[in-house]
C-alpha cells in the first residue's frame, strides 16, 4: 500500500522553528520530543553512574567525598528510574507507533497528549532546581524518617516525581481510550501487535497506581512543611505505613518499565525469525497477568521490616506466581526462534541480548524472592545488580533493540550496521562485566549505599569499573551512529526489515496523519505470507 503525503518533520500550521515542534499536537512528534528529552537525562544519569563507579577506584576518597556521594546516587537514581526508564519505551515509541499500529490518525487526545510532555518538562526543571539549591540525599526511595529530617531540598525533589506521575497518568489515559476507541476496521483486540497488548497493559498500571505514589509523595511534603506526624514516629507516626505506599505503586512501576520492552523483543522477533510468533495469545495473556499478579507484591521488598511471618510467606508466594508469566514470554521467544529462517540484524542482536540478561535478572528475583535468602542479601549489592539486570540489562537493552528496529521508520534513514553490531556486543561485555561482579559481592556481604569498601573487595570492584569504562564506551559509539545516520544515513525504505505490521506498510517517515484513508485489517499481525520471496 503506497502512500504520499508531507513528512511529519516539515513544519506544521502557524508555527515555525522550534514552535512547531514545542506546541506540535502530532503523536510523531511528541515522541521525539520524549525521546530528546529523556535521552538528555539518561546522559545525565549515566554520567552519574560512572562517577559513583571511579569514586571505587581506590578506598576512602577518590573524587568525592561521602556526603557527595549521597547526593550523587541519589540523583543517578531518581533521573535513572523516573526520568529514563518509566517513561521512556511507552512515552517514545508508544506515541509514535501506537496509533499507527492499530491503524489510527492520533491518540485520542492529542492536545492532552502534547500537556503530558509539558508536565515532563516541568517535573524536569523542579529536578533541576532542587539540584541547584541543594541536591537531595536520601536515596531514590526517599524513605521516612530520613527523607523528613535531612536538610536538602528533598520537597523540590520530590514534588519533581509528583509532576512526573502527572504526566504519566495522561499518558495511560490517552493509550488506553486510543485502543479501545479508535482501532481500525478489523483490527480486533487478536489481531493487535503484542507491542500494543504491552502498551495497553503498562497503560492500565499507569492509571491505577501512580496516584499512590503521589499521595505517599504528598504526605512526604506536608509533614516536612507543616510538621503532621504521618510518617515521622518522634511524632507518633509510622515510617513502614511510608514504606507500603511507596512499594504497592513502585513494584507495579518495575513492570511499567518493563512491559513495553517485552513488547518490542515479541515484535522483532518475528521479523527476524521470518515466523508467525509462537503462542501469541499465550503472550498476550501473559502481559495481563503479569500486569495483574505484579501488583500484588510489593511487599517483597519489605521482608526485612518487622511485618508478620505469614504476610512474609504470602508475599514470596505472589513473588514466585508473578515468574510464571515472564516464564511463559521466554519460552515463546525461544518457540518462535525454533525452526525459523533467521536473518541476523542490530534490532535482533539487542533482543538476543535482553533474553539473556533478563532471564539473569528473572532468576537473582527468585533468590530474592525466598524468605531465608533476603534476609542475608537484603541491602547487599546482590540487590543492585539483580535491579540493574532487570532494568538496564531488560528494559534498556529492549529500549535499544527498538531505537534500531523504528529508528529507520521515525527518520527515514539507517544506520551503519556494522558499528551497531559492535555498539551491541560492546554494551553487552561491559553491562556483564559491571554488574555480574556485584552479584558475588553481595552475597559476599557487601552493603550497597555505602561509600567506602572493606580490602577483600577491591579486586571485584574493580572488575566492575573497567566494566563501566566498556559500558559507557558501547554507549557512546551506539549514540554517536545513530545521531550521524539521523543526519547523514542512506535513505530507508518503507519496510527495510520486512516486517509485516501496519507501521512498514507507510512512508519512511510517516506522513502526518499516518494514513490517506484508515485501513481495514484482514490477518494477524505477523502474517509474512506476502513477504515471503
Amino acid at each position: 500500500m503506497e502512500i504520499t503525503g508531507n513528512s511529519y518533520l516539515q513544519n506544521e500550521g502557524r508555527y515555525n522553528g522550534i514552535f512547531s515542534w514545542i506546541f506540535s499536537t502530532d503523536h510523531k512528534r511528541i515522541g521525539i520530543l520524549y525521546l530528546v528529552s529523556i535521552l538528555s537525562f539518561f546522559a545525565a544519569g549515566v554520567s552519574l553512574g560512572f562517577l559513583m563507579r571511579l569514586e571505587f577506584l581506590t578506598r576512602g576518597a577518590t573524587i568525592m567525598e561521602a556526603a557527595t556521594y549521597n547526593s550523587v546516587f541519589t540523583l543517578h537514581g531518581v533521573i535513572m528510574i523516573f526520568f529514563f526508564i518509566i517513561p521512556v519505551t511507552p512515552s517514545v515509541f508508544g506515541n509514535f507507533f501506537l496509533p499507527i499500529l492499530i491503524g489510527a490518525k492520533d491518540v485520542s487526545f492529542p492536545k492532552l497528549n502534547l500537556l503530558s510532555w509539558w508536565f515532563y518538562l516541568a517535573g524536569a526543571a523542579l529536578a533541576l532546581l532542587s539540584l541547584v539549591l541543594g541536591p537531595a540525599d536520601t536515596g531514590w526511595t526517599f524513605y521516612a524518617p530520613y527523607s523528613l529530617r535531612t536538610g536538602t531540598y528533598v520537597s523540590i525533589a520530590v514534588f519533581a516525581v509528583f509532576i512526573l506521575g502527572f504526566s504519566s497518568i495522561l499518558t495511560g489515559i490517552n493509550f488506553v481510550t486510543t485502543v479501545h476507541r479508535l482501532r481500525a476496521p478489523g483490527m480486533t483486540f487478536w489481531r493487535m501487535p503484542l507491542f500494543v497488548w504491552a502498551i495497553y497493559a503498562t497503560a492500565w498500571i499507569q492509571i491505577i497506581a501512580t496516584p499512590i505514589l503521589g499521595v505517599n509523595l504528598l504526605l512526604v511534603i506536608a509533614e516536612r512543611v507543616f510538621g503532621i506526624g504521618v510518617f515521622d514516629p518522634a511524632k507518633g507516626g509510622d515510617p513502614i505505613l511510608y514504606q507500603h505506599l511507596f512499594w504497592i505503586y513502585s513494584h507495579p512501576a518495575v513492570y511499567i518499565m518493563i512491559l513495553p520492552g517485552m513488547g518490542i523483543i515479541s515484535e522483532v522477533l518475528p521479523v527476524f525469525a521470518r515466523k508467525v510468533v509462537f503462542g501469541y495469545r499465550a503472550i498476550a495473556y501473559s502481559t495481563i497477568g503479569i500486569a495483574a499478579v505484579g501488583s500484588l507484591v510489593w511487599g517483597h521488598h519489605m521482608f526485612v521490616s518487622g511485618y508478620s511471618y505469614t504476610a512474609g510467606v504470602i508475599f514470596s508466594m505472589f513473588t514466585f506466581l508473578v515468574a510464571i508469566p515472564s516464564a511463559i514470554k521466554v519460552f515463546n521467544w525461544v518457540g518462535t526462534l525454533y525452526k525459523g529462517s533467521i536473518e541476523g540484524g542490530t534490532p535482533f542482536l539487542f533482543a538476543l541480548a535482553f533474553i539473556f540478561l533478563f532471564s539473569i535478572g528473572g532468576l537473582t528475583g527468585l533468590i530474592l524472592g525466598a524468605l531465608s535468602l533476603n534476609v542475608h542479601l537484603h541491602d547487599t549489592y546482590f540487590v543492585v545488580s539483580h535491579f540493574h539486570y532487570i532494568k538496564f540489562g531488560g528494559a534498556g537493552f529492549a529500549f535499544f533493540a527498538g531505537l534500531h528496529y523504528w529508528s529507520p521508520k521515525m527518520f527515514g534513514r539507517l544506520y551503519n550496521k556494522k558499528t551497531a553490531n559492535w555498539s551491541c556486543l560492546i554494551l553487552f561485555s561491559g553491562f556483564n562485566m559491571l554488574f555480574f561482579p556485584m552479584l558475588i559481592l553481595g552475597m559476599e556481604g557487601m552493603p550497597r549505599r555505602y561509600y567506602d569498601y572493606l580490602p577483600q573487595y577491591a579486586n571485584l570492584h574493580l572488575i566492575s569499573i573497567v566494566g563501566s569504562w566498556v559500558l559507557v564506551s558501547g554507549l557512546i559509539i551506539m549514540f554517536a551512529n545513530l545521531i550521524y545516520s539521523v543526519f547523514k544515513g542512506e535513505r530507508a525504505g518503507a519496510n527495510p526489515w520486512g516486517g509485516a505490521t501496519l507501521e512498514w506498510q507507510v512512508p519512511s517517515p510517516p506522513p502526518k496523519e499516518n494514513f490517506e484513508t484508515i485501513p481495514e485489517v484482514s490477518r494477524g499481525p505477523y502474517d509474512f505470507t506476502d513477504l515471503r520471496k
